[in-house]
């Protein structure tokens, strides 16, 4: 009789290894991987209702509450998005905050009407935000429409569009200040930066992942004998606070302010996209139609929920991509631990004041590095996206040419309307639709054309053995 043949037993864990965005780390390192996200996002939350609240009229202590309710609101998107329920949430290490591309079109929603400026505000988020989540399912399937070509210029643009951002902290953040650009400012930035170049460098394992943790509280520690530190903020928060619903009074529905943020949800869909593409890419988890659906649908009901808690539109938080990417840091559930955190220092003004305390400055360096990983990041995949072949470097050149212009020439469609404005001036948008259309004329209806002449030629020669070229066949839509 033939011998039985013999078979190697592989353990179950190793036939299907958990992947790193699912994996949980010690309670330690996922607290203090997760409040790096926070601090690395902290400024982009609470700047917009900085911006908002005295734009309609509110008064300090009014803007103050508005700036908690950002960061409890950006917690439960946060949640939403990393842990999700049914088809809600990416379920990977993906930040939510309080989207920039809506402060244009809110003040001028609001400008000057107090509370009733806010309620018009929350009514027309609350409507584009459940528009959003309906048209999720069908948004998603633009997925096909993003290949290499796209999604790395699409990434590199985000890197670069957030580089200004950084700048603008490193000068003190407020350009009205006497000491807006002042020698001291940009050193302190200049210090964080090579502080945490050097910790990336001298330190190993966990510490060498926290390294802008560690950079930004060594800085804020520099910072307090230069004096940038500001304690103010400490003194005057309040032990406890909760975003009492509909604080400035119930929502008011207004056709032009639902219009406009109608836009404004569009223009958040299409950089989330983005975003999740990017982020997929990096962690390895790459982002498919069901994973795009699931983020839009949690971006969109987060939106939906946080006027509710007086908060604004929720949407991808990209500095915080640039630091997954630095950190190497894949666990979806990092990021719900600063999801939590979020919402913990909405819940308690006086702990939201802590973090605060680091200076813009000081920020300021930390994200040239967190920014620039993202533009990094996008030129990996550029480098996959076969630049070569056919009009590739030509859809490329294109794209980033017109997604810098916002950057490059702030006012280059000053004379345009105002709600294109909410599209033009994101060069992140712009590049996105950019890159997208050439792809369709250039690798999509060109293709197809071409495949067609080619069917007609591989007739003539049919049975001499040659091979159909595959780069001929029609690309499935």
């Amino acid at each position: 009789m033939a011998a039985t043949p013999r078979f190697r037993t592989v353990p179950s864990e190793d036939a299907d290894p958990k992947h790193p965005v699912d994996e949980t780390l010690p309670p330690l390192k996922m607290f203090t991987s997760g409040l790096q996200h926070v601090a690395a996002m902290y400024a982009g939350v609470v700047a917009p209702p900085m911006i908002v609240g005295p734009a309609v009229g509110l008064t300090a202590t009014e803007t103050a509450f508005l700036m908690g309710a950002s960061l409890f609101t950006a917690g439960i998107a946060t949640l939403l998005q990393t842990l999700g329920f049914w088809r809600v949430g990416a379920r990977l290490p993906f930040v939510n905050g309080v989207s920039f591309a809506g402060v244009t079109p809110m003040i001028a929603i609001g400008k000057d009407r107090g509370h009733d400026g806010i309620a018009v505000i929350f009514g027309a988020i609350i409507v584009a935000s459940l528009l959003g989540f309906v048209l999720a399912p069908y948004f998603c399937k633009l997925v096909r429409f993003f290949p290499p070509v796209v999604t790395g210029t699409v990434i590199t643009l985000i890197g670069v569009s957030l580089l200004p951002v950084a700048f603008n902290w490193s000068q003190g953040g407020n350009a009205g200040a006497d000491d807006y650009g002042s020698t001291t400012n940009i050193t302190m930035a200049a210090v964080t930066l090579v502080i945490v170049l050097a910790l990336r460098k001298l330190l190993r394992g966990f510490l060498q992942q926290i390294a802008i943790l560690l950079g930004l509280v060594i800085g804020t520690l520099i910072a307090i004998p230069v004096g940038i530190t500001d304690f103010g903020a400490l003194g005057d928060a309040d032990l406890v606070g909760f975003p009492t619903p509909f604080h400035f009074g119930a929502p008011q529905f207004e056709i032009a302010a639902i219009v406009s943020m109608c836009i404004v949800m569009l223009v958040c869909m299409t950089e989330s996209t983005a975003d999740m593409l990017a982020l997929g890419k990096i962690v390895g988890r790459p982002a498919d139609e069901r994973t795009i659906e699931g983020g839009l649908r949690a971006d969109t009901l987060g939106s939906a929920i946080s006027p509710l808690f007086n908060g604004f539109m929720c949407s991808a938080f990209a500095q915080n991509i640039g630091l997954v990417a630095m950190t190497k840091v894949r666990s979806r559930f990092v990021v719900a631990a600063g999801g939590v955190i979020l919402v913990v220092l909405g819940l308690v003004p006086v702990a939201a004041s802590v973090i605060a305390l680091v200076p813009l400055p000081v920020l300021g360096g930390a994200g040239i590095v967190l920014f620039g990983s993202v533009a990094a990041s996008g030129i990996q995949t550029l480098a996959a996206a076969a630049l070569e072949k056919g009009e590739n470097a030509l859809i490329v050149a294109t794209a980033v040419g017109i997604g810098l212009i916002p950057i490059a020439a702030p006012d280059f469609y000053h004379a345009f309307p105002e709600d294109l404005l909410v599209v033009l001036d994101s060069g992140i948008s712009t590049g996105c639709v950019v890159a997208i259309l050439l792809n369709l004329a250039f690798n999509h209806l060109g293709r197809k054309l071409s495949a067609d002449t080619d069917a007609e030629a591989e007739g003539e020669t049919r049975g001499s053995g040659q091979p159909k070229d595959p780069m001929a066949l029609p690309v499935a839509h």
